[in-house]
């Protein structure tokens, strides 16, 4: 040990960070204890090898933080819980003792930070009471991503990981109870796949990230504040990566208000002698896929390649042509599965439906549009989220008691609110749409529309024989629009014709290959456009599309954000929830049975498109239940 402090203290110098890197655990370890180094963090120190945070508390305490670490294992790894009074973790390193092979630790003193230490011996006497607990570090796959070509700007910088307390609860067990700590790293755009499939399979250093983009999403305000460690500067192409994180457990401390406790200062972690897992892209089970589901703010979301696949099927089988209108011109790929994933993520959506084509007829709806709108809110609200359709004010009658009928049927298990947009001023999308009118706190984070009726670009709406029914349509338009400048709010349209509203986004498309495009075409877009050959299979296959990214592994894990335990009990709600052909051929007799007509043909019957509902619709159904089931 002499030689090696000779060979790499020089003096009182500070010891170069690229021969930390190289240097062996138990080395290292061995100039921690001796105070030959004057590092700040032990980013990129003996690279290849298991850093680990360290709590330490009185055994008394311990079996329910160990419940805790296991209630929230992705901050929360636990790798090793020692005997009390045990001060070295014999599975973990050969040579080693807790008291002082950390850089610094920290002192609490009835959940208070007492102040920072270079060892604890001095409390040696103390420490036979209490339980070492060794949790998993982010550090640990540092050089595993370098070595695929990721830049790590915290070790390109010398600088500790940057972190932060999060809005996100963690999963609390008895007087353990605090926020989600994450870090960030930020990550060139084009390496974000790289990263995912890198750390996913590490669920000993965290696993895959916990969120992508924006750190709004999480409650932070400012990357530039950071609540422990330091400010890492990305650059102009990197995206922020966060990752759950292992300080959880010193803001856990802090909640138990224990009268004694240590932690490590966050960055100065325990090195130990175990090999990071050398675990490539091929050994994971399920390999993630990163796709980016918004702008404004920015934001990524993680599946597996395997749900992805399905929904993927689910946007081919809806995307048949029926009625051969040409609408394979205006497909565009993933829609629906980014879609799909931006409404997972959504805690309120507002849904809206109705295209009066049947000018002559009272009521003028026709059948396509409210089923696939039904069948979307029944998943959402399965999934816990808030869901209110909005729609004409002349039919809010007709509307209410299609719901309520579809309640007492049990399509239905939660009531849906029912609203109707009036436009009085400038403001007034804006006022619905957020709280006091204020854009900063918006009431839904989703609108959708399903087969309603667009306004073209000369201001009126038309069906697709060029007739113009402006004066049946409320300007529900006028809320996407709206939404494209509210931070936070996404949009989604879905259509069969190119004169639905949403069908902005393909208008170019609609004009040249729809019949009649050049009249009909809807101006006003919406952020992803889900083209369906029936503008109910694409409600159908929304619906389906949730249910396989809450019960992907890797999705749900990121929705929770690896804190709390999987909702897979949940499951069988979820699966009751899909569309059923029962359901939707009760759905379709509540429709008749109101007067609403088949769209093409204007017959009161069970068809929608002018397509009968057995064996067509039905076939649709079941055809997307097996895809997802």
């Amino acid at each position: 040990m002499e030689s090696s402090l000779e060979a790499f203290s020089g003096g009182e110098e500070m010891v170069c960070v690229q021969r930390l890197r190289s240097l062996a655990p138990a080395a290292l370890r061995g100039l921690i204890r001796y105070n030959q180094i004057h590092m700040r963090n032990t980013s990129g120190m003996s690279a290849g090898y298991t850093q680990t945070n360290v709590v330490i508390l009185h055994q008394s305490l311990a079996d329910d933080f160990e419940k805790f670490c296991q209630a929230n294992s992705g901050p929360l790894p636990l790798l090793y819980r020692s005997e009390p009074g045990e001060w070295k973790c014999p599975p973990l390193s050969k040579d080693s003792d807790i008291r002082t092979d950390c850089l610094q630790y920290r002192r609490y003193d009835n959940g208070a930070f007492a102040g920072s230490l270079s060892c604890l011996q001095d409390d040696s006497e103390q420490l036979k009471d209490m339980v070492t607990f060794y949790l998993g570090c982010s550090f640990s796959f540092e050089s595993a991503v370098q070595k695929l070509g990721v830049p790590v700007r915290n070790v390109q910088q010398q600088s500790n990981v940057s972190m932060y307390k999060t809005a996100v609860p963690c999963s609390g067990v008895g007087s353990f109870s605090c926020n989600l700590v994450v870090t960030m790293r930020p990550v060139p755009q084009d390496k974000l796949e790289t990263v995912v499939k890198a750390t996913e399979p590490m669920k000993k250093y965290h696993g895959a990230p916990v969120h992508i983009g924006s750190p709004d999403f999480l409650g932070i305000k400012d990357l530039n504040k950071t609540d422990y460690g330091d400010p890492v500067q990305p650059h102009p192409e990197d995206v922020p990566v966060f990752w759950a994180c292992g300080v959880t457990g010193v803001e856990a401390v802090i909640s138990c208000k224990s009268p004694l406790a240590f932690t490590h200062s966050p960055g100065c972690m325990f090195v130990t002698d175990v090999r990071n897992e050398d675990i490539t892209v091929s050994h994971a089970a399920e390999i993630p896929e990163v796709l980016q589901v918004s702008s404004r703010p920015l934001h990524y979301s993680i599946v597996s390649q395997l749900a992805a696949a399905k929904i993927r099927t689910l946007e081919n089988v809806i995307g048949v042509d029926p009625g051969d209108r040409g609408i394979h011109h205006l497909l565009i790929k993933d829609e629906l599965l980014k879609s799909s994933l931006s409404l997972s993520h959504a805690k309120s959506v507002l849904i809206t439906t109705g295209f009066p084509t049947h000018f002559q007829h009272e009521p003028p709806e026709e059948t396509d549009g409210p089923p696939g709108a039904i069948a979307m809110a029944a998943m959402l609200q399965a999934l816990g989220k808030q869901v209110a359709i909005v729609t004409d004010e002349r039919a809010i009658g007709l509307n209410k008691n299609i719901l309520d009928n579809a309640l007492e049927q049990g399509i239905l298990k939660t009531p849906l609110p029912l609203l109707c947009y009036k436009e009085d001023d400038a403001d007034s999308a804006l006022t619905f749409l957020c709280e006091n009118g204020n854009a900063g706190t918006p009431r839904f984070d989703h609108l959708v529309a399903v087969e309603r009726a667009g306004r073209a670009a000369d201001g009126n709406y038309y069906n697709a024989r060029k007739i113009n029914i402006k004066h049946l349509v409320d300007p529900i338009d006028n809320l996407f629009l709206a939404a494209q400048h509210i931070r936070g709010v996404t949009t989604t349209g879905i259509g069969d014709g190119g004169n639905e509203l949403g069908m902005g986004k393909v208008k170019e498309a609609v004009k040249k290959h729809i019949t009649n495009g050049d009249v009909i075409a809807c101006d006003v877009g919406a952020d992803f456009a889900i083209i369906a050959g029936v503008s109910n299979w694409g409600g159908y296959a929304v619906a389906c599309a949730l249910y396989i990214l809450n019960t992907c592994e890797i999705h749900e894990r990121y929705l929770r954000k690896a804190v709390g335990f999987p909702r897979s009990s949940e499951r069988r709600i979820w699966e009751s929830a899909l569309p059923s052909i029962d359901k939707e051929e009760k759905l379709l007799n509540i429709l008749v049975s109101h007067g609403v007509r088949s769209g093409k043909t204007g017959n009161l019957a069970m068809e929608v498109d002018g397509l009968a509902f057995y064996n067509t619709h039905t076939d649709m159904i079941q055809k997307l239940r097996d895809v997802t089931l």
